[in-house]
């Protein structure tokens, strides 16, 4: 059986990334509680 998860930073960025994030009106509210909670990494 092979592994699942292969990872990939390019991948990684385009759906979990900052900018990607900051599209939407969810996104920017996740940016927003990670915040607020004082997350050192806000998004990938």
């Amino acid at each position: 059986m092979s592994k699942t998860y292969q990872p990939k930073k390019r991948k990684r960025g385009k759906t979990h990334g900052f900018l990607v994030r900051n599209r939407t009106a969810g996104g920017k509210k996740t940016i927003k509680r990670r915040r607020r909670k004082g997350r050192a990494k806000l998004s990938v």
